[in-house]
């Protein structure tokens, strides 16, 4: 549905996005992730045609981005947008007719968005009465309305409480099984684990990780194996196992850093001869914030070898 090929943009002759390729499937949900930096609001504003690339193309449905396809876009800005002294619902209304909505159409529609996010009793009050989550909200229903076939969402999850974080996750898996596609760019990795069928990592400009979340999460996870032993019993037994480098304990389990060369079979056949007691024994998936620090802190992918940014367009899209 959105691809981005090759696109690239300068400030003051540097690279602030530095040729950048993924496309974003329809209905899917899709993580935009990176460091404070690294591009990715610059990134959204191409995408939305707030801001025009330096090369590069940008496509909805094939076809450029902005024009009469904006109508097809909702956005939510990570910066709040609304006017403080007009009511919740004429607020809202006025987006609705910028997308080309009627009035009465408009004023429906916002009514019902607000009713969803469980703010009826608020749209007849000024904006400035209601207190950040609430704005958030209805900012949410502001990118809502109108329906856009694409959701942008910039940290959609800031000044929410868990309730209504709840809230949100219902409404995103309703407009994804009504057709919607959904970008979403957020700090909480969980919810990127959670919500996210694949992921686009930037840093400083540059493409450094993209795929499924999990294949992510597994591809960069260390050489290492969870157990959890049985009635709780604690690690010694492990000491000494052959093809084990290390032994830590990891939230009730512990996790087996392997030496190379070394099988997860191997180690599992080791144990069981050992005659120690197991409850699990899996593949250690880095967890996704772990994986984030990683890039950040030791610039995977920017140092070693070609990374994907430099890579042909039709490998990085393959």
């Amino acid at each position: 549905m959105l691809e981005v090929r090759d696109v690239t943009k300068r400030y003051d002759g540097r690279a602030v996005v530095n040729r950048v390729s993924f496309e974003v499937r329809p209905g899917e949900i899709f993580a935009l992730l990176g460091p404070n930096g690294a591009g990715k609001t610059t990134l959204i504003r191409m995408i939305t045609d707030i801001l025009k690339p330096d090369a590069g193309t940008l496509t909805l449905d094939g076809e450029p981005v902005g024009g009469a396809r904006k109508r097809d876009v909702g956005y939510l800005p990570e910066e709040r947008g609304l006017y403080r002294s007009d009511k919740v619902v004429d607020t809202l209304a006025y987006f609705g007719r910028l997308k080309g909505m009627k009035d009465a159409e408009a004023k429906a529609a916002a009514a019902a968005l607000l009713e969803r996010v469980e703010l009826d009793e608020w749209m007849q009050k000024p904006v400035q009465q209601l207190s950040k989550g609430m704005q958030q909200k209805v900012q949410l229903c502001m990118a809502m309305i109108g329906e856009p076939r694409v959701l942008i969402l910039d940290e959609p999850f800031s000044g929410l409480d868990p309730v209504n974080v709840q809230l949100l996750e219902q409404i995103l898996h309703e407009r994804r099984a009504a057709g919607t596609t959904i970008l979403l760019s957020t700090h909480q990795m969980n919810k990127i684990e959670e919500l996210c069928d694949r992921a686009l990592m930037i840093h400083h400009g540059h493409m450094v990780l993209y795929g499924t979340v999990g294949e992510l999460r597994r591809r960069y996870a260390d050489h290492a194996v969870v157990v959890r032993l049985e009635n709780g019993a604690d690690g010694p037994r492990l000491a000494g196992i052959t093809g084990v480098r290390d032994a830590e304990p990891l939230a009730g389990d512990w996790k087996l850093t392997l030496e190379p060369g070394t099988t997860q079979s191997g180690v599992l056949r080791a144990l069981l001869d050992r005659d120690v007691a197991l409850e699990s024994f899996s593949h250690a998936i880095m967890p996704l914030e772990d994986l984030f620090v990683k890039v950040v802190r030791e610039g995977l992918g920017l140092d070693h070898g070609r990374s994907e940014a430099e890579a042909p367009v039709e490998e990085v899209l393959r």
